[in-house]
Order: C-alpha cells, then structure tokens, then sequence
C-alpha cells in the first residue's frame, strides 16, 4: 500500500505530530476497507465461540485475523518511513532523528507482538 511520498505539505501540528499529510493518506480507503473486514472477522470469532466451534477452527480464524492486522501494520509502517520519515530526514535536524526513533520503536513493538 505504500506509495511515493507527498510533494509538500503544511503541518498541523496538535500532539506533536504532524496530521497534514499522513504518508498513509492516498490508501485510506484500503485500509479502511482492510480495517472493517479485520472488524467482521472479529465479530465471526465471537460466534464462533458463542456457538461453541471446535477449538481448532477459531484458532485457524484468530490466525487469519492476526496476519491481516499485520499485513495493515506493514503497510501502515512501509507508507509512514516511505513519507514521514524520509521527509524528515530531507528537512534533517532533530526532527529527523526523532522520526527515525519513532518508526524504530514501533517496528519493536510490531516484532514483540
């Protein structure tokens, strides 16, 4: 999902970050849509259990659902180092070092979880 960065924008600063242009902006519809198939599966797994499925077949959906939450959290990670980062690193100073820190910290957190 990740695509070139944005030529330039202007930002709109409100918690520290930057909410102008996120880098995942021109494939919001896509997660979206990723994002409410993800809500749909969560769903199915509450009748699964509710309906008192066979242990192994909720795991096999629990399996499903965990890849595409980490197929959006790849994507999500690839279009933020692919925009906010290299942006960052072309403006360079602190900010840029601050962004690399943030995008570091969160590819730590994705590979514990």
């Amino acid at each position: 999902m990740a695509t070139t960065p944005a030529a330039t924008h202007a930002p709109a600063e409100t918690d520290g970050h930057d909410h102008a242009a996120h880098g995942y902006i021109t494939e919001k519809d896509a997660y979206l849509k990723r994002l409410k198939r993800i809500e749909g599966q969560a769903r199915g797994l509450q009748r699964m259990v509710e309906e008192d499925k066979y242990c192994i077949d909720i795991l096999t959906q629990v399996s499903a659902m965990t890849k595409a939450l980490q197929a959006v959290a790849m994507g999500l990670l690839e279009d933020h180092i692919s925009h906010c980062v290299v942006d960052a690193a072309v403006a360079g100073g602190p900010a840029a070092d601050a962004k690399i820190k943030e995008a570091t910290d969160a590819i730590a957190r994705l590979v514990r979880s």
